[in-house]
């Protein structure tokens, strides 16, 4: 098998796989070197580690205060099927020494629990709920791997990035809406050696299906009134409504993106300045295409004078935005897959586009967390954004700061423009990052 699933192969001696991934480790970190050792699953999320420029000495940040974070996980789906995490993985974690770990989508941890000397041990790891797990600010770990791949991983010893995690070991398994397929978080045991064995990353796989299953088994079909629309990241939006998932068109995007956002209704006039360019387009182009989509929809298709959705439309846009108001930035960019419908050029949605992309980054910046920026400019829309970039090198300790600070140089000699100065961290930003580095700058490996 060219990935094996499981960290330490059968028959294999644990002290002497630690001795030869530590090695390994540190050939990497300090030269971008990969030594033959190191499993396909690992190197990679190694490689991403370093292109998202994680220290290897990185330590942990709560990022979730006591009561965001009680507030958060009380919403959270997750919540409802705690029961079942419990009961499967408790009392196995509380008399083998191993926790029980539940994170989100991003890799913020929201429950660990387990037997009372190993949380303490945890604890001084920064191992807590409300704190960051995801590889883009602790590097390789079960749960934050789980996440960004939407598998399940086990993460030995040293194939950890993080130097101070190596006495662990964790097997992790991604959980679904099994209704819409979407990545709520993940399971995760943590550990010591004896967790490397093939059963423990079996057993994680099965407590994530049990959880998907209860979920079904609360929520068998969708409420009435619960349809929604799926349209960040994608130029074709998804309607989900009585259980079915219909992929629409462009324009049909548009329109019900539009509706979504204005509940109480378009007069005609009004859709059609949202929906064209050309402000000469005759109404009966517009009647056409709202005739096309009442074709596709049946009796739940929009109604007339004014247009408007026949029952309350859940748009992934409105969560953003309901959370950005809160101030709950994280929750917000755990639903936030990227810019309304990218591909459309129509007025409307371009200036609902832009106004959410922009309440987002300046939400971002104004949290002024080295984690955040990082996963911002780590994605695709983000990964050019001069702004953004000068926020994290401000963020970053001075020693942390060049990789973040040549980007932003990079830019700015883009766009014909000078560098700007790095802004000094204010006092709140200084309380927020730790004393030590967070982003390494060691030699970086080639991109494959």
């Amino acid at each position: 098998m060219d990935d094996p699933p499981v960290a330490l192969p059968g028959g294999a001696d644990p002290a002497e796989r630690t001795r030869v991934l530590r090695r390994a480790h540190t050939a990497f970190t300090r030269d971008g070197r990969f030594e033959p050792e190191v499993r396909p699953v690992i190197a990679k999320s190694w490689r991403r580690c370093a292109r998202a420029r994680v220290s290897p000495e990185c330590t942990p940040r709560v990022e979730l205060a006591e009561a965001e974070l009680r507030s958060y996980r009380a919403q959270h789906p997750l919540a409802r099927v705690m029961p079942v995490f419990r009961e499967l993985v408790g009392a196995f974690a509380a008399h083998g020494a191993h926790l029980l770990a539940v994170c989100d989508a991003r890799g913020s941890l929201l429950w660990v629990e387990g037997e009372a000397d190993t949380l303490r041990r945890a604890e001084r790891l920064g191992f807590v709920p409300g704190a960051r797990w995801a590889e883009t600010a602790m590097g390789t770990n079960a749960p934050g791997t789980a996440v960004a791949v939407g598998e399940p991983v086990q993460v030995f010893g040293a194939e950890h990035f993080s130097r101070r995690v190596h006495p662990w070991t964790c097997a992790a398994a991604p959980v679904h809406d099994p209704r819409t397929g979407r990545l709520l978080g993940a399971v995760d045991i943590t550990g010591g050696d004896g967790l490397a064995h093939p059963h423990s990353l079996a057993f994680v796989q099965a407590v994530a299906r049990a959880a998907e299953g209860r979920l079904a088994l609360l929520d068998p079909f969708p409420p009435p009134a619960g349809d929604s629309l799926t349209a960040l990241g994608r130029d074709e939006a998804l309607l989900v409504r009585g259980g079915a998932r219909l992929r629409l068109g462009r324009r049909h995007s548009e329109i019900m993106a539009l509706l979504a956002h204005h509940p109480a209704g378009l007069s005609g006039e009004e859709l059609a300045i949202a929906l064209y360019e050309d402000e000469s387009v005759s109404p009966v182009t517009l009647r056409a295409e709202m005739s096309r989509l009442r074709g596709l929809l049946g009796g739940r298709a929009p109604l007339s004078r004014p247009y408007r959705t026949t029952a309350p439309l859940e748009a992934d846009f409105t969560v953003v935005t309901r959370h950005l108001a809160a101030g709950a930035v994280s929750a917000a960019l755990q639903h936030y897959a990227g810019p309304l419908l990218p591909g459309s050029t129509a007025p409307g949605i371009v200036r609902l586009r832009r106004r959410i992309e922009d309440q987002a980054r300046a939400a971002v910046i104004a949290r002024a967390d080295a984690g955040l920026l990082t996963d911002w400019v780590c994605t695709p829309w983000g990964a050019d954004d001069a702004a953004v970039w000068r926020a994290l090198a401000a963020a970053l300790p001075p020693e942390a700061r060049p990789a973040a600070l040549a980007r932003v140089r990079a830019l700015d000699g883009e766009l014909g423009a000078g560098a700007a100065p790095v802004p000094r961290p204010g006092p709140t930003a200084a309380r927020r990052e730790p004393a030590r580095p967070r982003r390494a700058t060691y030699p970086q490996p080639a991109r494959s």
